[in-house]
């Protein structure tokens, strides 16, 4: 069975009555050179991968053929007795039935991937990437993230100060990792095709944040208020997560070296750093 032959697929799916569920946001991966292009670039030697939304398996099973194990999360009830079927001949693969959003993924990896390398790579569900990306990097337990998304939302994580992508965001996944854009995806390597383009990134853990600051919740309490009103100053827009009077919040600005009438979207990790610090003292 070629599970990216549309012929296969479309027989397999329909052994198991299967039909795709807009709701769950599935689009199946069904370019085998797509596959094996993410697969090569999420694992690493001597690695445990989780997967999440593994769908029929076309991705599971290049991960499972470069991985020492796999351990793929599949929300959709219908979809076990598929990969049951399509994964048989991989004992290194296993499947979490359930939510992903609600797993501790640190206890995961921690319990899956003992003596292993925990790495992440998967065809990502696009109604959960942001909040689900977030809680990886919180969690703190994965080498890198290797996930095929929203081409928008690469373009996002992987945006430089100034642009129309950067935000909060941004600075969250480039304060925890080094995000690079490998390559895109068009979307007649689905099936149904989504509407928008794809794109493959590739977050690879720092060990240690790019800069140093004294408190992380002022850290992030600041780059959220720099980002509160974007169209404003960012001496307005800070004014949305520090209650201090417009004339002391100038002050602090102009004392580290910034411009008032300069837009929060505009400061790199750095300037955002020199500036909590300076507003921590305030607090």
């Amino acid at each position: 069975m070629d599970l990216c032959d549309r012929n296969d697929i479309q027989a397999l799916l329909a052994r198991h009555g299967f039909r795709f569920a807009k709701s769950l946001g599935q689009n199946f991966l069904i370019r085998g050179d797509v596959a094996e292009d993410i697969a090569a670039a999420g694992c690493v030697s001597g690695c445990g991968v989780l997967e999440v939304g593994p769908g029929i398996g076309a991705l599971t099973v290049q991960l499972a053929r470069r991985a020492e194990k796999v351990v793929s999360v599949e929300l959709d009830k219908r979809l076990p007795p598929v990969l049951a079927e399509t994964l048989a001949g991989y004992d290194n693969f296993s499947l979490i039935e359930g939510d992903v959003m609600k797993l501790d993924l640190a206890a995961v990896a921690a319990e899956r991937f003992a003596g292993l390398r925990p790495v992440l790579c998967a065809n990502l569900p696009y109604n959960i990437t942001t909040p689900f990306l977030t809680a990886c990097v919180h969690a703190d337990c994965f080498e890198q993230l290797t996930v095929l998304i929203q081409k928008e939302v690469a373009q996002r994580i992987c945006a430089r100060p100034g642009t129309g992508d950067y935000g909060a965001f941004t600075l969250l996944m480039q304060y925890y990792t080094e995000p690079e854009l490998l390559f895109t995806v068009p979307n007649t390597c689905f099936m149904p095709p989504p509407k928008v383009t794809s794109a493959v990134v590739r977050c690879v853990t720092r060990r240690e944040p790019p800069v140093q600051v004294k408190s992380e919740e002022a850290f992030w309490r600041t780059v959220r208020a720099g980002f509160a009103l974007r169209r404003k100053t960012l001496v307005n827009s800070l004014q949305t997560g520090w209650q201090l009077p417009k004339e002391r919040l100038t002050e602090i600005v102009t004392a580290c070296g910034l411009s008032p009438t300069v837009r929060g979207e505009a400061l790199g990790l750095e300037e955002y750093a020199r500036l909590a610090d300076a507003l921590a003292e305030e607090a």
